[in-house]
């Protein structure tokens, strides 16, 4: 599976002595090096889930998407909640009011996390997920530091060559992998983009989002296994043309109706 279409010199070799890498390469090691990792955070989220409570998800920049890749959407089921702040992730206006500066500097200001977690009451056995590739901005850190002080399992989804790169924001302190009870490495190189181009210095082609939606993915359907097993899982959003409309409209309505039941009690304040 090629992503770009670059000849064989697909790589990322912008640096000397780097590996040798593409995307094919970057997910065959995620898969053989993360299985352990992705099982153990695979049986966290059951265990969550069938205690009928929550596996929370959080980013901000472009590591919003492995979060909304897991609920809601096709193959998604309740039991997983998205938390995404506008304010971190809204990019195509780049420039101008809500540009991208702006988004920049807000995952970097220390204490937000705390507000943000200060609107949900967590139950003894949720787990909090986080995804940030570089794992050195402040909010991400923060989110994870003030899970684990809530008592909530953390797993950190981070690229470790990125963040051990970068220094992490000052106000922050550690980085994301050193705030997590569980740490899934993204396996990409510090420069994320995978493609060099023979005579220019920048590589191009991130690779962090492919392999974090592959994680997300994985993750997904292995708790779906689990929760099978025990007879728990939730209702999942199925397409018309496998179930038929009747039954596809129904596990919509009940999945959300799911959802909204599980994420009404953390935000009433019932945990």
């Amino acid at each position: 599976m090629e992503l770009w279409p670059a000849p064989a010199t697909t790589l990322m070799r912008a640096t000397p002595g780097a590996k040798r890498r593409n995307s094919c390469s970057v997910l065959a090691r995620v898969a053989t090096s993360q299985a352990d990792g992705i099982e153990s955070a695979s049986q966290w989220c059951a265990d969550a889930i069938a205690a009928d409570g929550l596996v929370h998800l959080f980013g901000t920049g472009h590591s919003r998407i492995p979060v909304e890749e897991m609920f809601p959407r096709y193959g998604s089921y309740p039991g997983f909640n998205p938390m995404v702040e506008l304010s971190m992730t809204f990019h195509t206006q780049v420039v101008g009011s809500n540009g991208q500066r702006q988004a920049m500097a807000i995952e970097r200001m220390s204490g937000l996390a705390d507000v943000i977690l200060s609107n949900f009451t967590f139950g003894p056995r949720d787990v909090m997920i986080v995804f940030s590739a570089g794992g050195t901005t402040a909010v991400p850190i923060e989110i994870a530091r003030g899970a684990r002080s809530r008592r909530l399992r953390v797993i950190a989804v981070t690229s470790l060559a990125q963040s051990t790169t970068q220094d992490p924001d000052s106000a922050a302190g550690d980085r994301l992998a050193d705030e997590a009870d569980l740490v899934i490495d993204l396996c990409t190189p510090h420069a994320d983009a995978l493609v060099a181009i023979d005579g220019v210095d920048t590589p191009v082609g991130p690779g962090s989002t492919l392999a974090a939606v592959a994680v997300a993915n994985s993750i997904k359907v292995r708790t779906a296994q689990l929760l099978a097993e025990r007879g728990a899982l939730p209702p999942t959003i199925t397409r018309a043309s496998v179930v038929g409309t009747e039954r596809s409209r129904a596990l919509f309505d009940a999945a959300y109706e799911e959802h909204a039941r599980r994420i009404a009690r953390a935000i009433a304040g019932e945990g």
